[in-house]
């Protein structure tokens, strides 16, 4: 939780670059904004509008692979923002590569998305695409971000150089809820490269996380390996699961999904356990070759 003193010094040091990505936008002059409803294309979505306006346009795609409390938190989020919101189903898991769920499973995900988004944005005469990748991500495992290049996605967010601590405090400046939200990936995630992803399992680990979120736990992950469901939660909220009454209602609950057995990870939530389990190695820090940002005067 970034303390009001932080948010304000991040606001007043990363400045310069929102006002960069603010004029980039504006340059473009429409926008097409790959929106999901997570911190990062929340917060793209909410600058274009206010640079845009009905020139800009949020697309959430709808798959097996979204949890259904996202799709509605992106619903909500679009019209609290003022946006014009497409709603538009994609089917990835048709997609045998993508079903396999190689280490690059992300790539045939998002050039899914993309096809939607750039073929949207043909019909209806906006200029660019844009996605919530941000500086940070480069440090990651982001097969996904090839595909936007191939696609020639806009990453306004990466272009100005801002960070995922950026991002949440300037978030928390302009109003918007998801400052703080834990962040989240698509259901997917939650099985072992290899294991195959089926419709199925999508809905067995999605049930599974609302039952979660129904006894307030707000970060966490149902990994799935077969008749086990690994429980990852944050720091914080171990407590909250060590109480009698609520370990009873996540074990009857999971058991009467289809889990066999329930266990709860000894090591608290950390994004990319899954990568590292798997031996898939972050990129070195730092853009990669021909990736500039722009000058700010």
């Amino acid at each position: 939780m970034l303390s009001p003193e932080r948010i304000q010094a991040l606001c007043e040091s990363s400045r310069p670059k929102l006002e960069a990505m603010r004029a980039a936008l504006r340059a473009h002059g429409s926008a097409l904004v790959a929106f999901s409803g997570g911190v990062d294309s929340t917060f793209v979505l909410k600058v274009a509008v206010e640079e845009l306006g009905e020139r800009a346009l949020a697309l959430t795609a709808l798959s097996a692979s979204v949890a259904p409390e996202e799709a509605q938190e992106a619903r909500e989020l679009a019209e609290r923002i003022g946006a014009r919101h497409m709603v538009v189903g994609s089917n990835e898991l048709a997609n045998p590569q993508y079903a396999a769920n190689p280490t690059n499973r992300c790539y045939f995900c998002k050039t899914e998305l993309y096809d939607i988004c750039e073929a949207r944005r043909k019909e209806l005469g906006l200029a660019v695409v844009l996605d919530g990748f941000n500086a940070d991500d480069f440090k990651d495992h982001r097969p996904g971000h090839k595909a936007a290049q191939e696609h020639h996605v806009v990453s306004p967010l990466a272009q100005a150089g801002l960070t995922k601590e950026e991002i949440r405090a300037w978030s928390q400046s302009l109003g918007l809820p998801t400052w703080d939200k834990p962040q989240m990936a698509c259901l997917a995630s939650r099985i072992p490269y290899g294991t195959s992803v089926t419709r199925d399992r999508l809905l067995q680990i999605a049930s599974a996380e609302s039952e979660l979120r129904k006894l307030g736990f707000r970060q966490f992950r149902v990994r799935y390996h077969q008749e086990v469901a690994r429980l990852e939660v944050a720091a914080e909220e171990y407590e909250r699961f060590l109480a009698a009454d609520v370990r009873q209602k996540i074990n009857t609950a999971f058991l009467a999904l289809g889990f066999k057995f329930v266990a709860l990870d000894l090591e608290p939530f950390r994004s990319g356990r899954m990568n590292e389990a798997a031996g898939v190695a972050r990129p070195e820090a730092g853009k990669p070759a021909g990736f500039s940002l722009p000058v700010v005067s």
